[in-house]
């Protein structure tokens, strides 16, 4: 599916897993339809939400070809295809690319980083290799670097760059790169809590852990700033925070995974070293989600 003019919310979509720990297949389906039903305008596999950095090669394999097939382009589906190896990084690209996926989330090398010109042709050789669009992902507090405005501004000419997810959690980076979007590159709040700052600064949507739980919600916060009327994405935004905050009081995805567990969604199960969350969050977060309607 063509995802040229994406907009709206992308789920960055969590892997269910069975006590035993493989991929619950069955319940990634429904997770998909719940998303499909709900508004949901595009769905990322393996992100950080994901817990790909804990599965095999075959399984992301596996969790992105099963996505791909259950919407069967109805909504553009975006591969995670990161690594802190560049060859790695390139060759999970071409497989995903191979098992029909839309576009493709390419991340900074993380750990060992590199200096300014590697991260720009560690991106850029994806880039380079494959004939789906490519976000860029910024977020240095997972990855210890960022991606420079000056490294964005050169990659965001690339005619396979479709934009950036900016996820540093620092208005005024967004506002130092602003002046690369165009028609043909475009910006992602990678924060929940910043989704309406971003787009005031010219982005165009969110890819959101938040719409794991309320796809609904972020859908139409981000259509009614699209639309124009700034009053009621700023009210959506603004009624979500305390919600948005109790999603990430613990590392992702372990809050939300453990909403989705209380929804009825999935089993609560994780890969170590995630683990569950600490009763006193827990309580904050079933608060929150019964102060926002999602159980009783």
């Amino acid at each position: 599916m063509d995802m040229t003019d994406l907009t709206g919310s992308v789920v960055a979509l969590v892997t269910p897993f069975k006590k035993d720990g493989s991929v619950d297949f069955e319940r990634l389906k429904g997770l998909v339809d719940f998303h499909l039903a709900n508004g949901t305008d595009g769905i990322l596999v393996l992100g950080t939400t994901g817990e790909s950095a804990t599965m095999t090669d075959a399984e992301d394999l596996a969790v992105a070809e099963c996505v791909v097939q259950r919407v069967a382009g109805r909504v553009p589906v975006i591969g995670g295809s990161g690594s802190n190896c560049t060859g790695e990084s390139l060759r999970k690209s071409l497989e995903l690319q191979k098992l029909g996926v839309d576009g493709l989330l390419v991340i900074s090398p993380y750990y060992n980083k590199s200096n300014e010109e590697g991260i720009y042709h560690h991106l850029a050789d994806v880039m380079d290799a494959v004939n789906v669009p490519c976000i860029l992902y910024n977020i240095p507090g997972r990855t210890g670097c960022s991606i420079s405005p000056a490294n964005v501004e050169r990659l965001s000419r690339h005619p396979n760059a479709w934009g950036i997810k900016e996820a540093s959690g620092n208005i005024s980076y967004a506002a130092d790169i602003a002046h690369c979007l165009s028609d043909d590159f475009h910006m992602m709040s990678g924060n929940d809590d910043m989704v309406v700052p971003l787009m005031s600064l010219g982005a165009v949507g969110v890819i959101s852990v938040w719409a794991d739980v309320a796809p609904r919600t972020v859908h139409e916060m981000c259509a009614s700033f699209l639309a124009g009327d700034v009053k009621a994405a700023r009210r959506a935004q603004i009624d979500g925070l305390e919600l948005i905050h109790s999603l990430f009081c613990e590392v992702n995805p372990i809050p939300v995974k453990a909403a989705l567990a209380k929804m009825g969604l999935l089993e609560e199960n994780y890969r170590k070293p995630l683990w569950p969350m600490a009763d006193a969050n827990r309580d904050r977060l079933y608060a929150a989600m019964r102060g926002a309607g999602l159980i009783d």
